[in-house]
């Protein structure tokens, strides 16, 4: 396995030489989501649940399983072997833990964290604050690095009334502060911020001994995550506010299928060049010779 970044090395850029290079994020589902992110040479690659969302065609991120998670997690971390890290080591990957797999008990919170790692995480990430801290630290104890998420949390749509910006209030901004410390004293080596006004993204952010990645968090974050379909352009469905789209890549294999399919129809495709042709003397043997491309080669 190549040089891959890890939790100490992401917790250290905190406060080391780099601490003006944010870190990046991008959310990968398979092999080669996984071997686009790593040779743009992002930091980190999120497994993220939202897979349920822009992957299986779910309304929302709660229908996502251990088994579906640790199926993807898979599918990256195979993406990333015999890839050569360039001028930085590989992106570290982390699996989400998924809605009800660490709300339960200890003992199947720490198993299903395992199961992300043995499929390939490095690092597991999981929603919520000081209510989450036992299962943190459990996490931790065993040896598996976790990564905290606060202010929008999807797993808690419905408790939250939608996708809601969160922390908006005085009293709101003081909680992330105090859910964010909690979680670091728990063990997180990074805390994702979603959904959350910059002014409080970066009170948290300055508060805090661990990076901060921000999505719809504003510029003040230690690092920033988009979601692998948003900035490409595969999902256009929506567009929350915080998406900047980076390329069409629907449009454009909209327009590559439709001309496959025009070219079907048509006859164009396939070309005499894009089919594979018999030799002279199989041609003689098979009583084909004088065929059209029978004394082409394969």
């Amino acid at each position: 396995m190549a040089s891959q970044l890890t939790a100490p090395v992401i917790r250290a850029r905190k406060g080391d030489d780099r601490a003006g290079e944010p870190l990046v994020m991008v959310t990968a589902y398979d092999a080669p989501g996984a071997r686009i992110a790593a040779e743009a040479g992002v930091d980190l690659i999120l497994v993220g649940d939202s897979l349920a969302m822009v992957v299986l065609g779910y309304d929302d991120t709660l229908q996502v399983t251990v088994a579906d998670m640790a199926h993807h997690t898979a599918a990256v971390a195979r993406g990333l072997r015999g890839l050569t890290p360039g001028r930085a080591p590989l992106p570290m990957v982390i699996g989400d833990l998924p809605w009800m797999s660490y709300h339960v008990s200890v003992t199947d919170t720490v198993l299903n964290a395992a199961a992300l790692v043995k499929a390939g995480a490095q690092a597991v990430k999981l929603e919520g604050g000081s209510k989450r801290v036992a299962m943190v630290r459990a996490i931790v104890d065993a040896e598996i690095p976790v990564m905290g998420h606060l202010g929008l949390t999807p797993q808690s749509v419905h408790a939250m009334g939608g996708f809601r910006v969160q922390g908006k209030e005085a009293g709101g901004a003081e909680l992330l502060v105090a859910e964010a410390q909690a979680l670091v004293e728990a063990g997180v080596f990074a805390i994702v911020l979603e959904g959350v006004p910059d002014q409080v993204a970066r009170v948290v952010t300055e508060s805090v001994a661990v990076p901060t990645i921000g999505i719809g968090a504003g510029r003040f974050c230690d690092g920033q995550v988009l979601v692998f379909h948003d900035l490409l352009g595969i999902e256009d469905r929506i567009a929350p506010k915080f998406v900047r789209r980076y390329a069409a890549l629907k449009a454009d294999a909209v327009e590559a299928m439709a001309a496959f399919a025009s070219d079907v129809r048509s006859g164009a495709f396939p070309s005499d060049d894009e089919s594979y042709h018999l030799g002279d003397e199989a041609a003689r043997v098979l009583g084909l010779y004088g065929s059209e491309g029978a004394s082409k080669t394969a």
